[in-house]
């Protein structure tokens, strides 16, 4: 090859190689995992009786019902809940979330915890499904074979229980598709799914599962059964956690239905991001899904099903859904400690009940409001629930009065749990994490300033734990008008204000899955920030109504802080496309009067190859594509096929330059979110294609590199063996149509036509090698060896190829090619065809998969379409034979004079569809590939084989 697609493969292998490790460090670096490993006693018990008279997928299928080893017993006598696992899952994933809720309703063995002892509660009967570690996520079929299988498993659950009871159903990854496949079905009360990706198929090669997503987005819109989902944030690197948000702007739902989506970062007493498989099994996660679990279980409505999940699985993005206090409080001149204006409240180690009153700032002409910040740590806020024993409790009230109070209760704007990092330790701590009873409770609510008024806060039952700590702030936030190009040319600096709240808004900071921001702060010299201060700043950032991060922001806390969001992606609209909320909590002991924002360029490449990678397989599609239209053109003008080498040199140095500057181009159109690369038109992810173009041509030069290194031992041992293609083979027609036929039935009855098309390849393969044993045979006896250049060296580039013609314009060529250029044609579609092999491998991965878990006897539907594989079926089979140069003469030969339109079009459609439609649904490659092969078989290929024949 020459030195030019030498340097584009060892670039683009850098550059794979680059996005694979930042995609690994921002598992480490971008949002860390601090989960406490979950410890249980399993024990499965399998349904027997849900056999084949239930369904016949119970051939390939089972059912089992979990239960915790000595602390209950095997009979059925709780509410139901069903556990679907994801793609590759297994039914033991259930045990660590059974676990949970079997030792929070047992406080001992077979004896229910107090908890729940006087109260409408029963335990919980997990039943689990298994799949046999079906790959569900590559496969269409069996996402709607899984489905079947669910929908009966239910109704062979529920007919072990009374009428009228209901079912949980929880899902993770691919098995949260599954569970929202079920609706509609009056007898779920609701839907907990885990890493499920809703909005975007993880893997694309099916059209098929397009079909399940349409149908489940239409169920999720309209089904009043309330659905909440999980996320786990850029921890999670097998699905983009951007697919996981139940989103209005995709799923187009009412917004009275009950659709919420909590990221672990964000949920109360996690705080930490959670990896695809750990959602199952960290300790922070599953105790507070099975709670919810069962509190719906003892509650019969819509609504109160709906209010237990934002109760136990919180991230505080709303107020908590129990009543504020109402009553009216009377204080007294005595009853209360009055706090000097101006002055914090901090209350240390309080001790049994007290009253403070704090009196709102004086109105000035430029401050008519503010905003009141209370802090408690250790201690609870109603309606915040005490997740253990808190040691005292704080209400607020607003009150009129000088000295007689009379106060009503203060409805709080914002009332969540902040977490508590432990100074000189990382946050999360790694294999650990937090606690929610480690937290600090926060309440803040907007004031308009009246003469006259004040707060009182009353803290009630203290036990010399914990502390209160308050006071007012300004409630505007700190605008800065910053925009990308500020972030990405140098930094943005911030100043701020000594307060105990400040928030600062940045409205055109992009919030995409692409960008990651490095945050840096300073310190005013004359704070202290020491570990004994009461709060240690920390910094809340928002950029999705369902999405928050935390970060500890004292100086010992020395983890770069790296800012991301999820609230837009390629592929996926949007309705949030700008915005984020940076908020600084602290008690203003250690002040940090300044943050510096930039954009981090490691991580932000760590988060560009999980969502480009199947762009880059597409496009190199679309690239050989472009390489086909070349050399059905040059032959079609009379010139020779050109080499893959010369094919390859011509697109590096005349496709290549001018492809690279029209991608930029194309990606500045306001394209709908399915097409090219999912931006929408933004000119700032424009450099993107660009880049992805040649690491695209640089990988198909990588790959053409394998094919020789490939073939050259088989060719070595064909040559050894003698073996050689037969040049005078020819078979009969009705031969041909008889082998041609009973291969279709094969593949209509018994295996799929993807691999149809990988025993095509490798026959083809087999005929490349074996062509190349006959092409040295031909060397060593010929004079001279001449090489066939890609367009003659004695044109000009503006003059069309030279072509072999006489006095009479009739090109000079045997109906045969030359040998050097029959190989030649050969290595072009075995290029071609290797490129193919990726968009079919998943559902061949599967189909193996099934062959293994379940047999032949099991129905592999959906699959059988021959028409999908007979164009490289009937291909493969003339080039293998004795007429293979004629027919490749007529795939690559001059056009004929009757024909508008050459059948090398297809293959420029072919190229289109890779590139703008490719990466989203990229089944639609494979499926244009075979129409455009289709078209030049039927339309070349077909009539040169009848009439060589006749």
């Amino acid at each position: 090859m020459s030195k030019l697609l030498g340097v584009l493969s060892v670039f683009s292998l850098l550059v794979v190689a680059v996005l694979y490790y930042a995609g690994l460090d921002t598992y480490y670096s971008l949002s860390p995992q601090g989960c406490r490993m979950s410890w249980m006693w399993p024990s499965y018990v399998l349904q027997k009786d849900f056999d084949t008279s239930w369904t016949p997928l119970a051939r390939r299928y089972s059912l089992w019902l979990y239960r915790e080893g000595n602390t209950e017993s095997s009979e059925l006598h709780g509410a139901p809940v069903l556990f679907i696992p994801g793609n590759a899952g297994s039914s033991h994933q259930v045990r660590s979330i059974a676990s949970s809720a079997a030792h929070q309703y047992y406080s001992s063995p077979y004896q229910v915890s107090p908890d729940f002892a006087n109260k409408e509660y029963t335990g919980l009967d997990f039943f689990a499904l298994e799949f046999n570690e079906d790959l569900s996520a590559f496969h269409g079929p069996t996402i709607d074979s899984e489905t079947a299988y669910a929908t009966r498993a239910i109704d062979y659950i529920l007919s072990q229980y009374p009428p009228q009871t209901s079912i949980i159903v929880m899902g993770h990854s691919m098995g949260g598709v599954v569970a929202t496949a079920l609706l509609p079905n009056p007898r779920i009360s609701a839907i907990i799914t885990m890493s499920t990706p809703h909005t975007l198929p993880p893997v694309r090669f099916d059209r098929r599962i397009d079909h399940v997503y349409a149908r489940n987005h239409i169920n999720l819109a309209s089904e009043s059964t309330p659905v909440l989902s999980v996320c786990g944030g850029a921890t999670d690197l097998m699905i983009p956690s951007e697919s996981c948000i139940l989103s209005p702007s995709v799923l187009k739902f009412n917004s009275s239905l009950y659709r919420r989506t909590v990221f672990t970062s964000a949920l109360e007493g996690c705080w930490t991001g959670v990896g695809h498989l750990a959602m199952v099994w960290c300790h922070q996660v599953r105790w507070r899904i099975a709670r919810a679990a069962l509190e719906i279980a003892a509650v019969k409505t819509v609504a109160e099903r709906a209010e237990v999940m934002e109760k136990w699985l919180r991230d505080g993005h709303t107020l908590p859904p129990t009543a504020t206090p109402t009553e009216t409080v009377q204080l007294r001149a005595g009853q209360y400690y009055k706090i000097p204006s101006g002055q914090h409240l901090l209350v240390r180690d309080p001790e049994g009940t007290h009253s403070y009153v704090l009196p709102l700032p004086s109105a000035e002409e430029e401050q008519t409001s503010a905003k009141f910040v209370l802090y408690a740590s250790k201690g609870s806020i109603p309606p915040i629930p005490s997740y253990q024993s808190s040691h005292f409790r704080a209400t607020v009230h607003l009150c009129q009065g000088q000295e007689e109070l009379t106060c009503s209760p203060l409805l709080p704007t914002t009332l969540k749990v902040l977490p508590a990092p432990i100074p000189g330790s990382p946050f999360p701590v790694p294999d650990e994490g937090s606690d929610e009873s480690e937290g600090v409770v926060l309440f803040e609510a907007d004031m308009t300033l009246h003469p006259g008024q004040s707060i009182a806060v009353t803290v009630e039952s203290g036990d010399r734990h914990g502390w209160v700590f308050g006071g007012f702030t300004e409630s505007e936030p700190i605008e800065v008008r910053a925009t990308l190009s500020n972030f990405l040319l140098s930094s943005v600096d911030v100043r701020l204000p000594s307060t105990i709240r400040t928030q600062v808004n940045l409205p055109f900071m992009p919030a995409h899955s692409l960008l990651v921001y490095r945050m840096t702060r300073g310190y005013d010299p004359e704070s202290s920030c020491t570990p004994s201060s009461t709060l240690q700043p920390l910094l809340t950032h928002g950029s999705h109504p369902s999405e928050t991060h935390y970060y500890p922001l004292a100086p010992t806390f020395s983890r770069t802080i790296l800012l991301h969001s999820h609230a837009r992606a390629p592929y996926i609209s949007s309705d949030r496309p700008f915005g984020t909320t940076l908020t600084i909590h602290s008690s203003g002991e250690c002040w940090v009067n300044e943050i510096r924002l930039s954009v981090d360029w490691w991580a932000t490449i760590g988060r560009w190859g999980t969502r480009y990678g199947t762009a880059a397989a597409c496009w190199a599609v679309g690239i050989l594509a472009v390489l086909m239209w070349d050399a059905m053109g040059i032959a079609e003008s009379g010139g020779h096929i050109p080499d893959t080498k010369s094919s390859l040199d011509h697109f590096a140095r005349r496709r290549l330059p001018w492809l690279s500057i029209a991608s930029y181009f194309v990606s500045l159109l306001p394209l709908r979110p399915g097409l090219w690369l999912g931006n929408e038109g933004n000119p700032y992810y424009g450099p993107l294609a660009m880049i992805l173009l040649p690491v695209a041509f640089g990988l198909v030069c990588v790959m053409w590199w394998l094919l020789v290194i490939l073939l050259w031992p088989i060719q070595r041992v064909l040559g050894f063996l003698g073996r050689r293609r037969e040049e005078s083979t020819r078979i009969r027609p009705t031969t041909a149509m008889l082998s041609m036929t009973l291969i279709f039935l094969i593949i209509f009855i018994l295996v799929p036509w993807q691999v149809a098309f990988l025993g095509c390849w490798i026959i083809h393969f087999f005929t490349c090698a074996s062509s190349l044993v006959d092409l040295s045979s031909h060397r060593s006896t010929s004079p001279a060896a001449e090489a066939v250049p890609l367009v003659p060296t004695a044109h000009t580039d503006d003059e069309p190829p030279e072509t072999s013609e006489g006095a009479s314009g009739t090109r000079q060529q045997p109906p045969n090619l030359q040998f050097k250029e029959q190989v030649n044609g050969y290595m072009h579609i075995l290029l071609f065809m290797t490129w193919l092999l990726p968009l079919t491998a998943p559902v061949l991965a599967v189909w193996v998969r099934t062959l293994m878990t379940a047999g032949l006897t099991t129905p592999f539907d959906g699959d059988h379409n021959f028409l999908y594989v007979a164009p490289f079926l009937v291909l493969v089979e003339v080039l293998g034979g004795g007429d293979a140069g004629m027919h490749l003469s007529a795939l690559f030969g001059s056009r004929k004079r009757d024909e508008r339109i050459s059948p090398r079009w297809g293959f420029a459609a072919l190229a289109a569809v890779a590139f703008f439609a490719g990466p989203r649904t990229t089944y639609m490659v494979f499926e244009t590939a075979s129409v455009a092969l289709g078209w030049a078989v039927m339309r070349l290929i077909v009539p040169a084989y009848w009439t060589a024949r006749s």
